[in-house]
């Protein structure tokens, strides 16, 4: 059996009983690390917290063994109990409903165990979650590379009144280009992108593209730690939210479409 279990969003005690109880029978535990984090991060000290409450070695799972070797714990799946740890819920993110997939061409039965994700926890900022478009990935801009196909479907959701919320880029243990080419890899220091810098691209990108998605002053919230006890909320125009210090990651963006009289009540607790 492959259990993929949903950790929530704040420490090592978010995980449910159920999820708990599946780890602990386990013979094998992977956490995967790169679609998302704990609050707690890669610290060795929190991945050692992790251990000692659910009484388990874990083997932390890249990109490149999710993307290019996550066969090998499919095959061991098939012979005995594997939990797959996923910050949030599991179907946060594709990659995990690609490894259900997998899963069940090989013959692997699956169990998913559910938890908290950042596409509900959202709520906590007061506006409604019936009233959310499409969400959205912000990518690092580089030199060659700023990429903006974000863009139509901020302006989509704002024509029908509707909030986006802005999923940010974190880069763990990826390749610098420079070792790609030499063919010896070489790894960048961990980046996760903050409110701040996702302001500042998203103004770029509408300066370039003119089409009125947003603006300097459109209401936003900005929002970090999500789930951990020093959650950060901030409401206000987007051009004042990039001088607000929202301290370490993980950090993700609202902007807001529409407002309902009770979303605009409790907005009010986090305005500027």
């Amino acid at each position: 059996m492959l259990y993929i279990v949903g950790l929530g969003l704040g420490d090592e005690r978010d995980i449910t009983v159920r999820g708990l109880e599946a780890v602990r029978s386990c013979s094998k535990v992977y956490m995967e690390a790169y679609t998302s984090l704990l609050s707690l991060g890669l610290d060795p000290a929190a991945l050692a917290n992790l251990e000692k409450l659910y009484g388990k070695e874990i083997t932390v799972a890249d990109r490149e063994m999710v993307e290019e070797r996550v066969d090998q714990v499919l095959l061991e799946a098939a012979d005995t109990d594997v939990a797959f740890l996923v910050v949030g819920d599991p179907f946060g993110a594709t990659t995990h409903t690609d490894l259900v997939v997998r899963a069940k061409k090989m013959g692997v039965q699956v169990k998913v165990i559910h938890n908290a994700s950042v596409m509900n926890a959202i709520g906590v900022c007061g506006l409604q979650l019936y009233r959310y478009g499409e969400t959205i990935s912000i990518p690092f801009f580089t030199e060659e590379w700023r990429p903006d196909s974000f863009y139509e479907k901020i302006q989509n959701n704002s024509r029908l009144g509707l909030h986006t919320l802005c999923l940010l880029d974190i880069r763990v243990k990826e390749p610098t280009w420079e070792s790609l080419a030499r063919g010896k890899k070489v790894y960048e220091p961990p980046r996760f992108m903050t409110v701040n810098t996702a302001i500042s691209q998203l103004l770029e990108v509408e300066e370039a593209r003119g089409g009125s998605a947003y603006g300097k002053d459109t209401l936003c919230i900005g929002v970090a730690r999500l789930g951990s006890d020093d959650q950060k909320i901030v409401a206000g125009p987007m051009e004042k939210l990039l001088d607000v210090d929202f301290g370490p990651p993980l950090h993700c963006l609202i902007i807001v479409g529409e407002t309902h009289p009770l979303e605009e009540e409790m907005l009010e607790f986090y305005k500027m």
